[in-house]
């Protein structure tokens, strides 16, 4: 296999298996700063923590919390295949949001470190039967090793932004190698299908978005009660997702509102919880009453912000305001997902750089179900104008609501492109039954 890749690849596996023993100063980096299991370090070096179900089963790597969400309606649809499912992801967040979300009999491992020798003894255990690769997440040993073992891959919500395009443009004897090896790629867009066939990809379906067909986020009804309770008759408007440098615009939009809605609470989400202290501390520095949820406060009537800084609670705080605010867009960090937000009712406002979501984000926009604004000032006027005038705000909710229905049906697609795969898999079940 190694003489048919490319310089870069054949300097990438010999850099990466030469880098392994360095691992360990990795690891221990990572552990301090929080991204990192301590009880599960293993598994990045391809140790599993768990048995291997009997049986034919299908390996599912995502990057982190968005791209595992992803694909969580399509697991749902795979378990009642009966058909056993690993997850691998890299984040402690996407472990915490399996373990909430997703049924005990899913089993998540950490994906290992990308050195050959790791990635071999990760295969080795689990064997795979399908490889499903979420979105854009491309480890060149993982992809390498997985084909020469003869592993069926896919990628499934395949996406290439306009960032990464161009760079892999310039490496493309390097992404095509790794492409080819995919049997099938399916794409989010025309744009991504195009992007991924340009790029080397061999046989590229146009499916859609599988984030439009995940179902709303769950919330713990006594939570819920209690959190309506404490802010009755008060409007309120949530920043999901946010990033650095978002929250001080927010504290500002929020000033500048609660001169005309004295009663006014903000609810800023983090993106990264572990921030959320920090994020208080700023605000309360500039002046403002803040409540923090990991803390297990509640907003009294003096709270002006409160910080939410748990995990896997949108679901909450999406069915307590009518309005959010999406993070990630007032920087250039490309956009958070506004899919369930508009399932739960809330009228949507971003920023402008929302490249991560950008077909969907356009649908939004032109049919009046989310609206762009440019920074703190017209993200002020926005709101208060849905604050103020009910009717526009419903008329957005409408309209959002009506795209997401409309650009729905990823899943079934999706589905039967996998449907060649699936069978085999049955076939292969039926054998080792009979």
């Amino acid at each position: 296999m190694a003489h048919d890749l490319p310089l870069t690849l054949r300097a990438y596996r010999r850099l990466s298996a030469a880098a392994a023993p360095l691992t360990g100063i990795l690891v221990g980096r990572r552990l301090r700063q929080g991204k990192e299991d301590a009880a599960r370090v293993g598994e990045r070096r391809g140790f599993a923590t768990v048995d291997r179900p009997r049986g034919p089963l299908i390996w599912i790597h995502g990057a982190s919390v968005g791209e595992v969400l992803a694909v969580a309606e399509l697991i749902e649809r795979l378990r009642a295949l009966h058909v056993r499912i690993l997850l691998t992801s890299g984040t402690v967040t996407s472990a915490a949001i399996v373990a909430k979300r997703f049924p005990p009999d899913v089993v998540h491992q950490y994906v290992p470190f990308d050195s050959p020798r790791y990635v071999a003894r990760f295969l080795e255990f689990w064997q795979p039967s399908l490889a499903l690769f979420v979105e854009s997440d491309l480890w060149p040993n993982l992809i390498l090793a997985s084909a020469a073992r003869r592993v069926p891959m896919v990628l499934v919500n395949g996406r290439m932004s306009p960032r990464s395009f161009p760079r892999w443009r310039r490496a493309a004897a390097t992404i095509s190698a790794l492409l080819g090896r995919f049997d099938l790629c399916l794409a989010q867009s025309e744009v991504d299908a195009e992007r991924f066939s340009a790029l080397g990809a061999r046989d590229v379906i146009t499916t859609g978005n599988l984030k439009l067909d995940v179902e709303a986020p769950p919330a713990d009804p006594a939570k819920l009660e209690h959190l309506l309770t404490a802010t009755r008759g008060r409007p309120v408007i949530v920043a999901a997702s946010t990033h650095a440098g978002e929250e001080e615009l927010i504290a500002g939009v929020h000033a500048s509102l609660a001169e005309k809605f004295p009663s006014l609470l903000t609810v800023i989400v983090p993106r990264h919880p572990a921030r959320g202290e920090a994020v208080a501390r700023a605000l309360q520095a500039a002046g403002h009453d803040v409540a923090l949820r990991s803390l297990d406060q509640l907003p009294t009537a003096q709270t002006a912000v409160y910080v939410a800084d748990t995990m896997g609670e949108l679901g909450l705080f999406y069915r307590l305001a009518p309005i959010v605010f999406m993070g990630g867009s007032l920087i250039e960090h490309g956009g958070q997902n506004p899919i369930e937000a508009i399932k739960l009712g809330a009228a949507v406002v971003h920023g402008p750089h929302v490249f991560n979501f950008a077909d969907v984000y356009a649908a939004l926009n032109a049919a009046g179900g989310a609206v762009q604004v440019e920074g703190e000032g017209s993200l002020a006027a926005q709101i208060g104008r849905w604050l103020a005038d009910q009717t526009a705000r419903q008329r957005a909710v409408a309209a959002g609501s009506g795209v997401v229905t409309e650009l729905g049906g990823a899943l079934e697609r999706s589905l039967a492109a996998l449907e060649p795969y699936l069978m085999q898999l049955r076939i292969e079940r039926g054998a080792q039954d009979a």
